[in-house]
């Protein structure tokens, strides 16, 4: 390792003193060869403290309180999975093994229901049994096996039981062991109205109970049945200190909120608000015997503004800038630094995509009127040919390669290419203003006048009055990356004589609850937002029919653009009510994405890049698109460390 420069200091000032005769000999005493000089002093390890910079400071530490992206990465260095996600695969860390079907810990048993009883029904809905309802029976898998309940024969629907074996050699860093009823424990702070947290599948859950010491049992309610059920473990909560406080207490409470102990590389020693946590190793972390973590403290300062937090790392006072810290428009800066020796760069595709929607079916049109005349506005959208067209005017490598140096990349579907259940198969949007022409003219918009710069007409366009223009409003936020790409993409639509009207919000305006807001009452042509997930199951419900914002839903949903198509639902349902190890599985979501590339409910922009920085001689950081930033903190080392 590097000394530090206090400890630089030290061995410069040892030496003087030497050098000044502070530590002479006795002239008077002569050594003999059987005399044994006493030993030398042993100099005590300076210890090592490793920076991290973050962008924001946590609002809170509580598992359960809904912390933001800066307490995730102070909480990756608390604890230590239980479940880590690293390159579209889940990994095991208090755990065994993951549960299967294959190896045991899973299981589908038959089990017995009658009216009344609380199940889940053919289309996923957690509803009481009554007749009429339709289910599917156990063993059925598919749509064509579903019957509706005639409310007195003998039902019995499939149900999952899914056992989690935790690793027997965790402790609580105060020394105490880690049992499977702080997990359950967990799963009662989960179910409080207090927490923060979805609901979905707390509600789907019929019981979540410790069966011995180390093993917990999760049964699923009858009917439902879980792709992602080895992931069904609720991550443990130190029974032996918070059960002591109501639950309602704990999102406000020091030992919860500011301090929660973990089982991780390190422990909480102090919040300064406003500047930094200080953090120093855990002695009684499962993984110390072999060296981690690698630094005996961690600290977490909190800078807001890039600028400043990039001349911290190069002063040294950070070592780390966490992707919190928004560096993506910091890019080109980065590479500069990096290729100057000042810094280490690191990009990665994010979960987040950045979309343009487009306004298929306004909500306007929810009062049941059919004839276009009766709406406010015009069905531009209707026309699937339409819609492939404005995707291929869109040059959206030039926005990668302009706004983004390149560093991202561009998604076919709403699945990444690198995910496991990516069909290389589906249709892709090339820019290509021809193609863009020749389907624009196939819907039915004209260039009447011989003007490219001007916007095309309706000539027989679908739904469409004759001469209507081809002038669409764009509207996204004032960010200054959004204003970058509005302008490339305006300019490239140009081409095509797509015109737009761009207006640029506040990001309470464009995100304003519906049925005023723009984006989410569905008042738009098009318009500019990002959509991501945590996790990296396909998110095919994003554009289903039950998504659609509404007065129905409360104006809660992600298919902003009003997408209805019953062939998507049916295999997007198909998909999410299959196992993975189910052929109809990978199947059902091959059909989505087809369908997806074809149909366009919303155009993929660009994946928003994930930057982080780094002193130079830091390694072992890995950032990892579908993992935390800091998911292997342990690991992370510096200086001579790095060179073995």
């Amino acid at each position: 390792m590097l000394p530090s420069k206090r400890f630089t200091g030290f061995l410069v000032l040892l030496t003087a003193l030497t050098a000044c005769g502070f530590f002479p000999s006795d002239p008077a005493v002569t050594a003999t060869p059987a005399e044994v000089p006493p030993p030398s002093p042993t100099l005590a390890p300076e210890p090592r403290t490793l920076t991290v910079c973050l962008g924001q400071e946590p609002d809170t530490l509580y598992p359960f309180g809904g912390p933001n992206a800066a307490a995730r990465s102070v909480l990756a260095a608390v604890y230590d999975g239980p479940i880590d996600t690293v390159g579209y695969e889940y990994q095991p860390v208090i755990l065994v093994q993951l549960p299967s079907l294959e190896n045991g810990d899973a299981q589908i048993i038959s089990t017995a229901v009658k009216a009344g009883d609380r199940i889940v029904d053919a289309n996923g809905d957690l509803v009481l049994l009554e007749q009429g309802l339709r289910v599917r029976p156990a063993g059925c898998r598919s749509d064509d096996c579903i019957l509706a309940y005639d409310g007195t024969s003998e039902l019995s629907l499939d149900q999952m039981v899914v056992n989690f074996r935790m690793r027997t050699d965790i402790t609580w860093s105060d020394g105490t062991p880690l049992t499977a009823d702080d997990s359950a424990y967990a799963f009662s702070l989960a179910q409080d109205p207090s927490s923060v947290i979805n609901t979905y599948l707390i509600d789907r859950t019929q019981i979540y109970e410790a069966a011995d010491a180390h093993t917990v049992q999760w049964w699923g309610m009858p009917g439902f049945i879980d792709p992602a059920y080895f992931t069904n473990f609720w991550q443990p909560a130190p029974k032996h200190l918070w059960s002591q406080f109501p639950t309602g207490q704990l999102p406000t409470i020091d030992i919860a909120s500011r301090s929660p102990v973990g089982w991780g590389p390190y422990v909480i020693q102090e919040w300064i608000a406003g500047d930094h946590i200080r953090l120093t190793k855990n002695p009684y972390y499962f993984r110390a015997a072999e060296g981690y973590p690698k630094f005996d403290s961690l600290s977490f300062r909190f800078i807001t503004d890039p600028n400043t937090a990039l001349s911290e790392l190069v002063a040294g006072r950070c070592d780390l800038l966490d992707p919190t810290i928004r560096l993506d428009g910091q890019a080109g800066l980065l590479q500069e630094m990096q290729a100057a020796g000042q810094a280490q760069a690191f990009f990665a595709p994010g979960m987040t995509i950045e979309w343009l929607g487009m306004g298929i079916r306004p909500a306007t049109y929810d009062d049941g009127y059919d004839t276009f005349f009766q709406k406010d506005r015009q069905d531009l959208f209707a026309d699937g040919h339409t819609r492939q067209g404005i995707a291929h005017c869109l040059d959206r490598q030039a926005v990668v390669d302009s706004v983004l140096f390149g560093l991202t990349s561009i998604p076919d579907t709403y699945v990444p290419a690198e995910h496991p259940l990516y069909d290389s198969n589906v249709t892709k949007i090339e820019f290509d203003p021809a193609v863009g022409i020749s389907l624009l003219e196939q819907a039915g918009w004209r260039d009447t006048d011989g003007n490219p710069a001007t916007p095309r007409l309706a000539v027989n366009v679908k739904n469409v009055a004759a001469g209507t223009p081809l002038l669409l409003n764009y509207y996204t936020t004032t960010a200054t990356q959004r204003r970058q790409v509005t302008e490339i993409l305006q300019s490239s639509l140009a081409q095509c004589g797509v015109g737009l009207t761009v207006q640029y919000f506040s990001q309470e305006d464009l995100y304003a609850p519906g049925p005023s807001g723009l984006l989410f009452g569905r008042r738009f042509d098009l318009v500019e937002y990002a959509m991501g997930v945590n996790g990296f199951e396909p998110p095919c419900g994003w554009f289903t029919a039950d998504e659609i914002p509404a007065a129905s839903n409360a104006w809660i949903g992600t298919n902003v653009s009003g997408y209805q198509n019953k062939d998507f639902d049916a295999a997007c349902r198909a998909a999410r009510l299959a196992l993975p190890e189910d052929t109809a599985y990978a199947e059902s979501y091959r059909q989505t994405q087809v369908l997806f590339s074809q149909e366009l409910p919303a155009i993929p922009l660009y994946f928003r890049l994930r930057a982080a920085a780094s002193r130079p001689d830091l390694c072992r950081f890995d950032l990892d698109p579908t993992a935390n930033p800091l998911w292997n903190i342990e690991s992370i080392d510096a200086g001579e460390a790095c060179r073995n």
